[in-house]
């Protein structure tokens, strides 16, 4: 009874595990990605907002910074988001 219980568990855990996986996946594929050279030419555009949003450590030990760009705590999401335009075009990097 114990090893069904056991059994039983693992497998919600692995459907449940499995399940994040292929929604974060969907999630992901509905992201448009642009290239640098299509962020180089929209850089100074009034109507685009470039936000890194790299973990502090990265962002601190790169020397390669998008100047303009906004440096945003990947983290602390809800405490930010809302300070941007809805109606222009946010780029995460």
């Amino acid at each position: 009874m114990k090893h069904q219980r056991f059994f039983s568990k693992q497998a919600i855990l692995f459907c449940f595990v499995l399940s994040i996986f292929l929604l974060t996946d969907a999630l992901a594929a509905e992201v448009p990605k642009i290239s640098k050279e299509d962020l180089q030419a929209m850089l100074g555009n009034s109507e685009v907002i470039t936000i890194d949003v790299r973990a502090g450590g990265d962002w601190t030990a790169s020397d390669s910074k998008i100047k303009g760009a906004m440096r945003e705590d990947p983290s602390k999401v809800e405490t930010w988001i809302d300070k941007y335009p809805k109606d222009k075009t946010l780029i995460f990097y």
